[in-house]
């Protein structure tokens, strides 16, 4: 779920950026994907060497350690790119208002996200953590956009 959540969300700060700067949609498409990658690789070994971190530090305390390592990283991967596509399925289809779309399409993942989080896997109240989940997504849109806007104006 975290890895979704950071997928959705850091790959739409990076959309967000390039829109309010003004750039090409190829442009877009190329951040984009860069960050995609990049990050879901950052965010699976992260939790790779996490794992591993703590499975040395069982085992050093003479403790049996059962989980796998590579299975979290793996799923955290996966999880951070699938979702993380998310904001850019309109720029790759071409659609027209990709933006627009966009927004909408990030809001309700990062809803639905938060929400599985909250609901299924700590237990809490649901749609509190759907409503979270989407002002710290939209928040986090809002300032790179800004931030696009802001530094195009000033370096041109």
């Amino acid at each position: 779920m975290f890895g979704a959540n950071d997928g959705i969300v850091t790959t739409f700060a990076v959309v967000a950026g390039a829109v309010g700067a003004g750039l090409s949609t190829d442009v877009i498409l190329i951040l984009g994907f860069a960050g995609l990658l990049g990050d879901g690789f950052s965010m699976g070994f992260g939790n790779y060497l996490g794992s591993k971190s703590e499975r040395d530090v069982t085992r050093a305390d003479g403790e049996k350690y059962l989980k796998s390592v590579t299975k979290p990283a793996i799923l955290t991967f996966i999880s951070f790119i699938i979702a993380g596509l998310i904001p850019l399925l309109p720029f790759v289809l071409g659609l027209n208002g990709s933006f627009g779309l966009a927004v909408m399409a990030t809001a309700v993942a990062l809803f639905l996200v938060g929400s599985l989080l909250g609901g299924s896997v700590l237990k809490k109240h649901w749609f509190k953590w759907g409503l979270q989940m989407l002002f710290v997504g939209g928040m986090a849109a809002t300032i790179a956009y800004v931030i696009g806007y802001i530094v195009q104006r000033i370096i041109t």
